[in-house]
């Protein structure tokens, strides 16, 4: 498994998180953001879209459940966020698999909520607060899901 940790101990520090996501972008189209509330998932995906050429606003859609930016090369990118779904039922009816499955960079904030719906490739972005306001621990993982049935 592949694992990165970064000690950041600013939000200019992001950057070095946000390149090295787009470098792991031919590995797998999610990226699971993990951290409490407050921890900074959304700040990283701004500094993300920003390094990505995204011109639109980003902010997380969180009664909405998806935004879709564009690059500036015309790639669609999209931003979830499952904080307040009430049920998968919901994630379905938004037709989620088109999403993950179609290809685009897919950056999913409370991940958690849906774990059964996770693809088996993924990568996973685990932030955790630092010593002080504005410090973070971010780890960096390739995960690799494999089910088999009946063994």
């Amino acid at each position: 498994m592949q694992e990165v940790t970064f000690e950041i101990n600013n939000i200019e520090e992001l950057s070095k998180v946000s390149e090295l996501l787009i470098d792991w972008r031919d590995k797998s189209n999610i990226v699971a953001f993990y951290g409490n509330m407050g921890a900074g998932k959304t700040t990283l995906i701004k500094n993300l879209c920003a390094k990505l050429g995204v011109q639109d606003e980003v902010n997380s859609p969180t009664f909405a459940l998806v935004n879709e930016y564009q690059t500036e090369n015309l790639d669609s990118v999209f931003h979830f966020d499952f904080y307040r779904i009430k049920s998968l039922e919901e994630v379905f009816d938004i037709g989620y698999e088109d999403y993950f499955y179609g290809g685009n960079l897919c950056l999913l904030e409370w991940p958690e909520l849906i774990d059964t719906l996770m693809p088996e490739h993924f990568i996973k972005v685990e932030i955790t607060l630092g010593d002080t306001d504005t410090s973070r621990k971010i780890k960096c993982s390739m995960i690799y899901q494999y089910f088999f049935e009946n063994l």
